[in-house]
């Protein structure tokens, strides 16, 4: 069953509003107030569309309200049961430095067509479209995962690039992706765009591998869903409290790998607007009467992959 199309014009207003009240703190250090501002005009937004929507991956649990907390209602509670993945500003370091690539970013679903993924890291691998199926696997070695590329895209290791998130826990991961002569593109903060990266050859990313969060791993995995790309994840825990958590939102398997159809199953919609300028989207540009946003707007059932260039009157 597909998602109404007069849904994509709704949710593109939703992130392109909460892009630009995260806009007006571009640059000035302050990236909770950011954040907050963003949450806001995302809330307004959704509250204005016919749905009963829920919020299944948010900015944290409901005693940390007023985030758009897990579990959260949103909609004016008629229409369809929609389940919704937000996150109102992705990279909040870039925007309170004024850096490449934060977005705002949410995907849509139909009740219980998402996973419902913890605040936890997940480990994650994933390619870009036209590959064999099973070309990538977390539980195999990088060097197996490389091999396995190089053959299927007809190249050598030397050949390819890797898109890794700069922590010191990927030393190792980095450590064996040079000694295969594999180039890195590093980044800093942002691994929703760090793996949708692997969907453009103009990105000249071949692979995205290692560990970020969890529910962006979910929203990135939306996206490469519209796509016909390739990812799989698999959740980390680093305590009990977070372990009881995931059992909480109906994980079973707590070391279950997670392929691309396990966290996102039947159709989605997946929006993401530039806040500051990136290779992916520009920002947003503000001007006295009106602001203009670039907007990704991804829906599967229609195989809709465009961008999206607005001019909103304030």
């Amino acid at each position: 069953m597909s998602l109404d199309k007069k849904y994509l014009n709704l949710f593109i207003k939703v992130t392109e509003v909460a892009a630009y009240e995260a806009s007006l703190f571009k640059g000035k250090g302050d990236k909770i107030a950011a954040d907050q501002s963003a949450v806001n005009a995302m809330r307004r937004q959704l509250n204005l569309i016919n749905m009963k929507g829920k919020i299944v991956i948010g900015e944290g649990e409901l005693d940390e309200a007023p985030m758009l907390y897990i579990g959260e209602k949103v909609g004016n509670q008629g229409g369809e049961e929609l389940d919704i993945a937000v996150d109102p500003v992705e990279g909040t370091n870039f925007l309170a430095q004024n850096l490449p690539n934060a977005l705002s970013v949410l995907a849509v679903a139909q009740k219980g067509n998402l996973l419902n993924a913890p605040e936890t890291y997940m480990e994650k691998i994933a390619v870009g479209p036209g590959l064999p199926k099973g070309v990538i696997n977390l539980n195999y070695s990088i060097k197996k995962n490389i091999d396995l590329l190089s053959q299927a895209k007809n190249t050598t290791p030397n050949k390819l690039r890797a898109c890794v998130l700069d922590r010191p826990r990927h030393k190792k991961i980095i450590s064996e992706l040079k000694a295969l002569g594999v180039k890195i593109e590093f980044i800093k903060d942002g691994d929703v765009w760090g793996v949708i990266s692997v969907t453009n050859k103009k990105h000249n990313i071949d692979i995205y591998i290692g560990t970020g969060g969890g529910p962006e791993g979910v929203l990135a995995a939306a996206a490469l869903s519209c796509l016909n790309c390739q990812m799989q994840g698999r959740l980390l825990f680093q305590n009990e409290i977070e372990k009881n958590r995931a059992i909480n939102l109906g994980i079973k398997d707590l070391n279950r790998v997670y392929n691309i159809d396990d966290m996102i199953r039947g159709d989605v919609i997946f929006s993401a607007t530039g806040i500051t300028d990136g290779p992916l989207l520009s920002g947003v540009k503000n001007h006295k009467d009106f602001f203009e946003v670039e907007t990704l707007l991804l829906h599967k059932y229609t195989k809709t992959n465009k961008k999206i260039l607005n001019r909103i009157n304030k």
